[in-house]
């Protein structure tokens, strides 16, 4: 099956231009929210910490802060892409364009993609001032960063067309990958909670995605990289795979 290369590159230019457009809200405010995060818990709380598993605070918690950030900014760029699409009418022209459902689906996530790599390279931009950033393998660190906003664009996507309102498009936000991230161990090791919180922790993939890109960036690693690896490559075939049926069937696409 041939593929409709200058299809797939117009969609995602138009996605990716749409996220310049609006910079501030879809870049500086992340930007910005890391920097408060960097600020308060590496410089101003983590001078008050002792290492935490060998490191200074500043460097354990900013991988975390870094993929939260990442996810959140995934995840918020292909739901409202695609809600809003449906809500003005406009998808009716992506529908009747040369495109295949995967091809659409490509466009839409590697927007997406793009948008989570400018807000990780800024935030460690950002990070190089307080001399918290690092990275000792960047191909690991690339593979965790692009493919867990992949994950995050597949699952906005099915929220883009799940919501027949914002406060449903914003729900999953606050009650689910906010709550979450933050209980993936950001701000802390999990061998600081009690053992039976461990244990509950291992079951939060969040904790993976972060655990993973902690590694590429300091070398700590409190997970298994297999199970880590099991996980998100599970995650994409799964969510491609029901996004694509979705697609296929039409669901909420032509209301």
């Amino acid at each position: 099956m041939s593929i409709n290369w200058i299809g797939l590159y117009t969609l995602t230019k138009r996605e990716v231009n749409r996220t310049f457009r609006v910079a501030i809200q879809t870049l500086v405010t992340p930007w910005i929210t890391a920097l408060l995060y960097i600020f308060i818990f590496g410089e101003v709380v983590g001078s008050r910490i002792d290492l935490i598993a060998g490191v200074p605070y500043i460097q354990f918690v900013l991988p975390g802060i870094l993929m939260m950030n990442v996810i959140m900014g995934s995840f918020i760029a292909s739901s409202n892409a695609l809600y809003f699409k449906r809500f003005l009418h406009d998808i009716e022209e992506i529908l009747v364009a040369p495109l295949s459902y995967m091809e659409m689906i490509i466009g839409f996530v590697a927007a997406a993609v793009i948008r989570s790599l400018v807000i990780g390279l800024g935030i460690y931009v950002i990070a190089l001032f307080f001399g918290g950033a690092s990275i000792i393998n960047f191909w690991l660190f690339v593979f965790y960063v692009v493919s867990v906003s992949a994950i995050f664009a597949l699952l906005g996507l099915i929220v883009g067309l799940w919501a027949k309102g914002f406060e449903q498009l914003n729900v999953w936000n606050t009650f689910a990958i906010t709550p979450l991230a933050f209980l993936g161990g950001v701000f802390y090791s999990i061998e600081m909670l009690p053992e039976n919180a461990q244990i509950v922790a291992l079951w939060n993939p969040f904790f993976y995605f972060i655990d993973g890109v902690r590694y590429s960036m300091i070398g700590i690693q409190e997970a298994s990289a297999l199970v880590g690896f099991v996980i998100i490559l599970g995650l994409i075939v799964l969510l491609g795979a029901l996004v694509w049926y979705l697609f296929k069937i039409g669901w909420r696409l032509r209301e």
